[in-house]
């Protein structure tokens, strides 16, 4: 069982273009499609898709509009009922596969909604696996609130493994005082959270195994930091590795790290050795980008082909 938590979930409206985008004109869709966003959920959809139980812990107002797309996608919620509709993001597709993206902030949240939140994830992750922290944290809600969660789950006795998608003071936050299992920024992500460069004179996935070092094992279990088409680095106590993807049309690239991390956790859920559960991340990632929207990818989308992975010498 795979829990998550999206504290700032969305509907994501994607738009897809022939021509590439041309700021201030106007243009023609060649389609538009809407679908139930924010990391937390997209993990779950992935899970789900791949013969795995999960449920998403949410906000949901009753009367939003946002239950029925929920319900059309069968997504599994564990829904807390507060008030507000769930914020919409803007995703535009070009002809040439670019992707502009515009985030709405979404429904100000109070300290009491935020320890909804917090009971509702406790109980929820109760004899799970994996608990998922991700995503952006909604408007009122401290930079502390995953480091309030992971101290509530446990508090509550066996706590699931705990995986935080997440970037800015949030990230920050988390790793100075929540002690996760697992982390998956990206490169800029990873460079933010250290506060150093990732240097440039080193190949890219060595840069990243010498910054992610810094963190592992010392604040954080293990780093699964993605590198959209360079493939990721998985860096843990016992070593670290690099993988790159199969040959992928890119369509939109909304959600292929949501998916990546679907994929490396359903992996380790199925003891996969490391190695295995970066490759599963990576084919998971790369099958995200190739379709359009926000879908989630099943077993059947993997792309064909081979992911290699080496290690990574210190």
């Amino acid at each position: 069982m795979i829990v998550t938590l999206t504290a700032n979930p969305s509907l994501d409206r994607t738009v897809t273009l022939s021509t590439p985008l041309r700021v201030g004109e106007v243009q023609s869709a060649l389609s538009v499609r809407e679908d139930p966003g924010g990391k937390g959920i997209n993990v779950t959809r992935v899970v789900v898709g791949a013969g795995m139980r999960s449920a998403a812990v949410l906000p949901l107002d009753a009367d939003d509009p946002f239950a029925g797309v929920l319900r059309s996608a069968a997504v599994p919620v564990v829904p807390v009922p507060l008030p507000g509709a769930a914020r919409a993001n803007l995703t535009i597709v070009d002809g040439g596969g670019v992707t502009t993206k515009v985030n709405l902030p979404g429904v100000t949240r109070t300290q009491a909604d935020a320890e909804a939140l917090v009971a509702a994830t406790v109980q929820a992750a109760r004899g799970a696996r994996w608990l998922v922290l991700a995503g952006s944290l909604p408007p009122g809600v401290t930079d502390g609130f995953y480091v309030d969660v992971i101290r509530a789950v446990r508090a509550a006795g066996d706590p699931p493994r705990i995986a935080v998608d997440t970037s800015g003071a949030a990230l920050h936050a988390v790793v100075a005082d929540g002690a996760p299992d697992l982390i998956k920024p990206n490169d800029d992500e990873l460079a933010e959270l250290t506060g150093v460069a990732l240097d440039a004179g080193r190949d890219l996935a060595d840069a990243v195994r010498v910054a992610a070092a810094d963190l592992v094992p010392a604040r954080v279990g293990a780093a699964f930091v993605t590198l959209g088409a360079a493939g990721a680095v998985l860096v843990t106590a016992s070593g670290a590795w690099h993988g790159t993807p199969p040959p992928t049309r890119v369509r939109s690239t909304v959600g292929a790290g949501d998916s990546s991390l679907a994929g490396f956790l359903l992996a380790e859920s199925a003891g996969a050795s490391p190695e295995e559960c970066l490759r599963s991340g990576i084919r998971y990632g790369s099958a995200a980008a190739a379709l359009p929207g926000t879908q989630a990818p099943t077993p059947a989308d993997l792309l064909p082909g081979d992911v290699p992975v080496r290690a990574l010498a210190p």
